[in-house]
């Protein structure tokens, strides 16, 4: 068995460590109060955690499937290529199912069926062994590829700014290091001196327990904000410019990121502040033309009606609990991406950048 304990990182925080084939998980349902590793070897249990977001954020998702998918590999008992194909494509329709606005899922879980289909001709024994060496190759790219995105955006940012953020992009939602925070930590290590708001972020929290988290253990000056409160803190002149993760890019730009994305892109157009998206490669989905055609996942009324066992609405009272907005291009001032900065037109430009990390 492979391990893969990642290369270091901002702070020390992953989401994840791989050893001895079993895959640590660190519950991000119990964060800020609470570091509780859970352990996986199983595929169906790693879908239950996708599912119940002991790991969220599209990228961590991705590498987390990619180990499912392994872990069912592992267990297949078919020794013909044909029978094990069957299974595991299986195996992967299970993992697939979980999250459906997240295109990393899809796109680590493609790239594990693709990694089968290229070695037809080598025993069952082989293929698992390939399998498992390309799961830790995706998390390790993962990591490096979030190092050069900082990078890239990092330069759109001067020194002083007061950067707002919604939801979290950072550590925990990838292979250790971030996308949205990923710029901000490349900002501070470039000497700048970079102050955040951070949104709440209902109903999951994600701001409130897991940017701030984040953000006060690299030492970068965070300040928590409820939703509500970002227009205001524009019109006051305290925030100099947005930027936020993406689970999914359509090929003309249009971004779907969690839920209240989209709020804070018209507010920031009707500012004039500069509003970014920083993802990776994998996250543009060329397939789609356009955000109408983004699938978006309806969660639990639960989340919104309970925080935990507390309830807070009405029994009985209707809930609309969409998990992702879409955000459309027009109000996206440049999208980061680790191989370049798209601005509009950015149908071609996201093709370009996509065909580089090919």
């Amino acid at each position: 068995m492979a391990t893969c304990d990642l290369f270091p990182d901002a702070g020390g925080i992953r989401p994840y460590r791989y050893q001895d084939g079993v895959l640590h998980l660190l519950d991000q349902r119990r964060l800020p109060n609470e570091e509780l590793w859970r352990n996986y070897r199983d595929y169906r249990e790693v879908a239950e955690a996708i599912r119940t977001m002991v790991v969220r954020g599209a990228p961590a998702i991705g590498i987390t499937a990619a180990f499912g998918a392994w872990f069912g590999a592992r267990d297949i008992q078919a020794e013909s290529f044909e029978g094990f194909c069957a299974e595991f494509a299986q195996v992967c329709a299970v993992l697939a199912a979980t999250r459906p606005t997240a295109v990393n899922l899809c796109w680590a879980l493609e790239r594990m069926q693709s990694l089968v289909r290229a070695n037809h001709e080598q025993p069952t024994i082989n293929l698992k062994i390939a399998l498992e060496y390309e799961a830790l190759a995706i998390a390790e790219e993962d990591l490096r590829l979030n190092r050069n995105l900082g990078r890239h955006g990092e330069a759109l940012f001067a020194d002083g700014a007061r950067i707002l953020t919604h939801c979290n992009a950072g550590a925990l939602a990838t292979g250790g290091y971030g996308t949205a925070l990923g710029v901000i930590r490349a900002a501070v290590a470039a000497g700048k001196k970079i102050s955040v708001y951070a949104d709440e972020t209902r109903p999951w929290l994600q701001g409130a327990r897991l940017t701030a988290w984040e953000l006060q253990r690299d030492g970068i000056p965070v300040t928590l904000i409820c939703d509500n409160m970002a227009g205001w803190l524009m019109a006051q002149g305290k925030i100099d410019a947005v930027i936020v993760g993406a689970d999914r890019i359509a090929a003309n730009g249009d971004t779907a990121n969690k839920i209240g994305t989209y709020s804070v892109a018209v507010l920031a157009r009707e500012h004039n502040l500069p509003f970014y998206v920083a993802a990776p490669t994998s996250t543009i989905d060329l397939t789609l033309a356009d955000g109408s055609l983004i699938p978006i996942e309806e969660r639990s009324a639960r989340e919104v009606t309970h925080l935990g066992d507390q309830r807070l609405a009405p029994e009985g009272v209707a809930v609309c609990n969409p998990a992702f907005d879409v955000t459309p291009a027009r109000l996206i001032s440049a999208i980061i991406t680790e191989h370049g900065v798209a601005r509009a037109d950015y149908r071609p430009r996201l093709a370009e950048l996509v065909a580089k990390g090919r």
